[in-house]
């Protein structure tokens, strides 16, 4: 009696997960207990369908005819350059308030000191917010400008366009400032691209050894 209900209930989970009940063959519990549970079966006894179709091995989004994979110099300008404002607006105005309240520690809490604290955080919240925003416009615009003209992106537009933004932007102070300028954005953009390239860098070097 055990066995006839076992094999009822057998029958009866074959016939609702199995393929038994669309006229396919049946599976005993020898059968499915082989069956294994990554998905890579050959084909599956519950759904009668063949997982390797469910397996993604593509991308999940179409684009457009011509267009690039990842988003090129023009379309990442407005997010440098509004990420740049808005950090230097933020980085200004803690300074400020460190300015604010180091110049009036010698006044007591009152409102001519909240005023003069306020007016501090605006004011080098609004210089750090222009001059980091100025240089991501200056970065940007030069970037572009170079990807359009070589043809290519890689690492040697992000290059030279740090070090045409840190010439332009100390263009003022002589020969001198842009040379320091300029040396100061090839040190910080050529940083930027080591990091960028530390991960092929490092598997490389052993390939390279042996």
């Amino acid at each position: 009696m055990e066995e006839a209900g076992g094999n009822s209930k057998g029958s009866g989970l074959g016939g609702l997960f199995g393929a038994g009940g669309v006229g396919g063959p049946g599976y005993s519990h020898a059968d499915l207990a082989g069956v294994p549970l990554t998905g890579m079966s050959p084909l599956s006894p519950y759904l009668n369908v063949d997982p390797r179709y469910l397996i993604q091995d593509t991308e999940e989004f179409i684009l457009p005819t011509g267009a690039n994979k990842t988003r090129g110099r023009f379309e990442l300008a407005f997010f440098t350059i509004g990420g740049c404002c808005m950090t230097g607006a933020a980085f200004g105005a803690l300074n400020g308030l460190r300015l604010g309240l180091k110049e009036t520690q010698s006044m007591a809490w009152s409102k001519p000191r909240n005023v003069q604290i306020l007016n501090m955080v605006t004011r080098q919240g609004a210089l750090w917010a222009n001059t980091l925003g100025s240089l991501a416009l200056l970065y940007s615009a030069f970037g572009v400008i170079i990807e359009k003209t070589r043809g290519a992106e890689d690492d040697l537009n992000t290059v030279a366009a740090g070090t045409m933004t840190g010439m332009l932007y100390k263009s003022t102070g002589g020969l001198r400032g842009i040379a320091r300028g300029g040396v100061a954005g090839l040190m910080l953009t050529g940083l930027y691209a080591l990091y960028n390239n530390w991960e092929h860098m490092k598997n490389s070097v052993p390939r390279q050894s042996l």
